[in-house]
């Protein structure tokens, strides 16, 4: 079932700035990540889904509303964070996150105790006096405790340090286990990598490659990279019916693509040669990146 569904939005702001005949459908119950360079159109995405920004073209729907017209009914069920976190007046964290509960009508203050201790968040500390990413800690505890059914977050992992984003990223599985959905932006391929069940690339307003990360992580064309004791078995390798990537003739190594019904073969036929080393060399998110923005220049 589509959770967010949007069909050609376009807002442009003059000068190659906006988002441009934009299209994503994001299942219910699935992490959906959204990544580009600041300025490709994410934050302007995220603002039309709240309800923030009206299309000069096409539509944002969520559960079936219309993100603008119904935009204080889908609020009801949507939990927030932004980009850029301003927090209105001066209270503590602790009051600001029991307002929210109250405001918002769902979740606990006992789920928030949790996170606060959870995140190492001083909720005593004034909001405005708090540091980014304590502001940040602060909005992800908001978020996570009003145990909304729709996650909508902004490059939420901003300002973390690596302990506490390892802890974040384990909070996003725990609420897709929940059956949860959740739209991220990010700027950190290896959240997305590790989090993420589909994945959008956005650049200069356009999406520009839709992937599932299965096809990442669970890559069936793999590449190894070889290196042989002998010329001899190095140029005899290297007259078998194998897809060469790369050779590097000075250190008798060759880089090699095989897809995963081939690999019983190239153990059988490595047999017959005396290597150093034999390793597979992992395709990551970052790699995917790298080749699709190679692609589009």
């Amino acid at each position: 079932m589509v959770c967010i569904d949007i069909k050609h939005l376009t807002k442009d702001f003059g000068k190659g700035q906006g988002v441009f005949d934009l299209s994503l459908e994001i299942e219910k119950g699935e992490i959906y990540g959204f990544v580009g360079v600041n300025g490709a159109g994410k934050t302007i995405t995220i603002r039309h889904m709240m309800g923030f920004l009206n299309p000069d073209e096409g539509r944002v729907t969520i559960n079936g509303l219309d993100a603008t017209k119904s935009s204080a009914e889908i609020k009801r069920f949507v939990s927030y964070i932004p980009g850029e976190i301003n927090f209105p007046g001066n209270t503590t964290g602790e009051e600001f996150l029991k307002e929210q509960i109250y405001l918002s009508g769902r979740g606990s203050w006992e789920r928030a105790k949790e996170l606060i201790k959870l995140l190492q968040l001083d909720a005593t500390a004034k909001v405005r006096s708090m540091s980014k990413g304590m502001k940040q800690k602060t909005a992800i505890v908001s978020a996570f405790a009003s145990d909304a059914d729709l996650l909508i977050m902004d490059e939420p992992s901003t300002g973390l340090d690596p302990l506490m984003r390892d802890i974040f990223l384990n909070l996003l599985k725990e609420e897709k286990a929940k059956g949860k959905t959740i739209f991220m932006s990010s700027n950190i391929f290896q959240e997305v990598e590790e989090v993420a069940d589909q994945v959008a690339v956005v650049r200069k307003g356009k999406i520009v490659d839709i992937t599932d990360m299965r096809k990442i992580r669970y890559n069936e064309d793999k590449v190894f990279r070889m290196e042989f004791k002998s010329r001899t078995d190095f140029e005899q390798f290297l007259s078998l019916d194998y897809q060469i990537n790369k050779v590097k003739k000075e250190d008798l190594q060759i880089f090699i693509q095989v897809n995963d019904e081939n690999i019983n073969q190239l153990v059988q036929d490595l047999k017959d040669f005396d290597l150093v080393y034999f390793k597979e060399i992992k395709f990551s998110f970052e790699d995917y990146i790298t080749e699709i923005f190679k692609e589009e220049v």
